[in-house]
């Protein structure tokens, strides 16, 4: 789902497990992807069509593997043939550090140093290509290096020989706004839009803007905005709600745009001076209940239920009691019927509050937005067309706009946002950071 979510971008993705392979199927498409994530081998047996194999050192386009199983291939295709092809060889290969793992923490791309925290014990590993020497074999191409701090030596994170791209594990754990994902990420233009123009650009946003914000404090930003020329996207949730007093001396408390004709005036303001209204929610809480804090809006997952867990971790529960499409599009609909009261206009951008929601509720956005600006939640069974586990998903953010396997457009948000105190054991995050990461 992950690398269908980022070839999304490039048109549309056809994904399937390889046993579902039939002869040909790879000069079907601009380009092939597989993605070796069960290990074939020893006791356990090969899964991947004899087709799939022969078609890969057939075909002239592009083909990307990532991870386990390259090995097979080069046996199926025959040792000495896959090196006088190719000039490395997977059977030689071995995960870094002679099987011991974790000890990778460094990714270096196009002169970028990216990170790669992968908790001891969590970590399979990467695998280092064993590149031939001496006359008669192609060149491979070091496309990224990998640093095994445990020696202090660098070797090929990705290779690259003719149309063949390896890339040494599936590099969707543990990542981060700096990490080695960014390398595979830029990689996809390679096989699928090569000729594409290198642009570094930046989206912004405002978050958790509500009815309780200050107006005054909104007009001196979209002041400075627009004297720099910057636009932005302002996050509004329509209706604000402290249900038990949080914040209000113990007095529950509800504010609806239409009571707060300042704010809205500001509002308004800030579209006619280079903003673009996003939606981020009903009331960004669930309930009278602490989702995971204290029930305020903008605090607590208006979608998702979630709670903090004794190590102070936020562990994700699933989806809220009764979600479904009906409750989701009810959220929505008395949502954008608050925007029309106060007269502004209908936003079509949306962000999930605490970017968590159900598969289900994913649809209905899609259905009421013309795109998400938000990181997101992909769940097991999305790709098969079966029903979501909830229970089983990845976490994802993109540096580019994408076609996801909801089929919504995404824009991306992969930097981050200025938080200046730790909490729930992530670290304060600064500008300098921010920019670090872009």
């Amino acid at each position: 789902m992950a690398t269908a979510n980022l070839a999304g971008h490039f048109g549309t993705v056809t994904a399937k497990p390889v046993s579902q392979y039939t002869a040909g199927m790879v000069d079907q498409y601009t380009a092939t992807y597989y993605i070796g994530s069960t290990y074939y081998g020893g006791s356990i047996p090969d899964a991947v069509p004899a087709a799939f194999y022969q078609d890969v050192v057939a075909t002239t386009r592009p083909v990307t593997w990532l991870a386990d199983n390259i090995w097979s291939l080069a046996n199926a295709t025959g040792v000495a043939q896959f090196q006088n092809k190719y000039g490395w060889d997977p059977t030689a290969s071995y995960f870094e550090a002679n099987g011991s793992v974790g000890t990778v923490t460094q990714v270096t791309y196009r002169d970028q140093a990216l990170t790669r925290k992968v908790p001891a014990g969590q970590d399979g590993g990467v695998l280092r290509p064993a590149v031939m020497s001496g006359p008669g074999y192609p060149a491979v191409t070091q496309l990224a290096t990998a640093r095994d701090t445990s020696t202090g030596t660098d070797f090929p994170w990705a290779v690259r020989s003719g149309n063949l791209t390896y890339v040494g594990e599936i590099p969707f754990a543990y990542v981060s706004e700096s990490d080695r994902i960014i390398a595979f990420q830029d990689l996809l233009f390679d096989s699928l839009a090569p000729a594409t123009a290198e642009r570094h650009r930046a989206m912004m946003r405002l978050e958790d803007i509500s009815p309780n914000s200050d107006p005054a404090q909104l007009r001196a930003i979209a002041d400075y905005l627009a004297a720099e020329q910057i636009p932005y996207g302002i996050n509004v949730i329509p209706v604000y709600t402290d249900p038990k007093g949080t914040h209000n001396n113990g007095r529950p408390q509800t504010v609806t745009l239409v009571q707060r004709p300042q704010l809205v005036a500001t509002l308004k303001y800030m579209l006619q001076h280079g903003a673009v209204l996003m939606n981020h929610g009903y009331t960004h809480q669930y309930g009278n209940t602490a989702n995971p804090y204290n029930g305020v809006t903008g605090d607590d997952f208006e979608f998702y239920r979630a709670h903090v867990d004794a190590s102070d971790n936020v562990v994700y529960d699933g989806p809220v009691t009764g979600d479904s499409a009906l409750w989701a599009q009810t959220r929505v609909t008395l949502g954008l019927a608050q925007f029309a009261l106060a007269g502004l206009p209908v936003p079509r951008l949306w962000t999930t509050p605490h970017y968590a929601a159900s598969a289900t509720d994913y649809k209905v956005f899609a259905q009421n937005y013309t795109a998400r600006l938000e990181r997101s939640l992909y769940f097991s069974g999305t790709l098969g067309g079966s029903t979501a586990d909830p229970n089983r998903f990845i976490g994802q953010f993109f540096p580019y706009v994408v076609k996801d396997v909801y089929g919504t457009k995404v824009l991306p948000e992969n930097i981050g946002n200025y938080e200046p105190e730790a909490y729930n054991n992530h670290p304060a995050r600064l500008p300098a950071d921010l920019i670090a990461s872009a």
